[in-house]
């Protein structure tokens, strides 16, 4: 009689157990798992303390329909009421202006360096200038562009002028999210594409761009979140005005970054840090919004295998 026995990896005739784990690698497993966790419960406790901060001394102006039509003209420091209309306008404005300018040419430069440039000396010249723009500060931006905006063409310090600091901090961040989302598509679908006959500019537009859409968009995100918060600019590039302004080339114009700095040397008066918290807490919501509408976009816009 015979038995039938499991058919098992074996060396020298004896069985090797592939499925089970040594005590040794149980424990290193183990520590590991605690590790990682403890490192994520670190880092959130700063987050949420500063959330937890912010939501409970700024939630309750923005409560009132007066903070989200109103300005902050003829209220001072000492004075309760107005609203960050002006503001939260003049932020929109100067992002939507700095998207416009560097999407595109992040975009481009991205599909540049990754369907094109491969190799070649001028995508590396490229390459290497993009990794010294991320370095740059905010401060050294502005400066730069108001060497040249108001130094030599002698233009007035208007919003504008903050947008073109603002592209030379968002160009780097978005093209490199770019290239590295472009780098993910398969080269497979290339190759599909390109034995159908299709040319290459069209492979691009039509397979590796909306292949990588959603990662893009993210990027995008990621980009005006980063200058949406910049003060330097503002500070150095427009003067903060305390009336609605909507036009980018005339005049002064408010932004969320610099109504907080408008208040924050009057902190100790219950009005002027009530605005503060408000306003950054208002900054906080839009940053929320506008990577919560990425993800939509980029869900409704993913390419779906049928």
């Amino acid at each position: 009689m015979t038995t039938l026995t499991e058919n098992k990896p074996s060396y020298d005739g004896k069985v090797l157990d592939l499925t089970g784990k040594s005590g040794v690698r149980a424990a290193k497993n183990t520590l590991a798992t605690v590790l990682i966790a403890l490192a994520f419960a670190v880092a959130m406790i700063p987050l949420l303390w500063i959330l937890a901060t912010v939501i409970s001394k700024g939630y309750h102006l923005l409560l009132t329909a007066d903070w989200w039509t109103e300005s902050q003209r003829g209220i001072t420091v000492r004075r309760a009421g107005g609203g960050a209309y002006h503001a939260i306008m003049g932020t929109l404005i100067m992002a939507l202006i700095t998207a416009v300018i560097a999407v595109p040419i992040a975009v481009l430069g991205a599909v540049y360096l990754v369907e094109y440039g491969k190799g070649t000396r001028a995508a590396r010249v490229v390459s290497f200038m993009i990794d010294i723009l991320t370095g740059v500060p905010s401060i050294v931006a502005a400066l730069f562009v108001y060497a040249v905006w108001i130094t030599v063409f002698g233009f007035n310090r208007v919003g504008f002028a903050v947008s073109l600091s603002l592209v030379l901090l968002m160009l780097p961040v978005v093209l490199r999210s770019t290239e590295e989302m472009l780098k993910l598509v398969p080269d497979e679908l290339r190759e599909a594409s390109y034995a159908l006959g299709v040319p290459k500019w069209k492979t691009i537009l039509k397979v590796v761009v909306p292949t990588a859409f959603g990662g893009i968009v993210t990027g995008v995100m990621l980009g005006l979140a980063r200058v949406m918060g910049e003060t330097a600019p503002l500070l150095i590039l427009v003067g903060y005005s305390k009336s609605i302004n909507l036009n980018p080339f005339d005049g002064f114009m408010a932004a969320l970054p610099t109504m907080i700095n408008q208040d924050r040397t009057e902190l100790a008066l219950p009005n002027a840090a009530d605005r503060v918290w408000a306003a950054a807490l208002t900054l906080i919501l839009l940053v929320l919004a506008l990577n919560l509408l990425a993800r939509v976009i980029a869900r409704f816009s993913a390419v779906r295998s049928k």
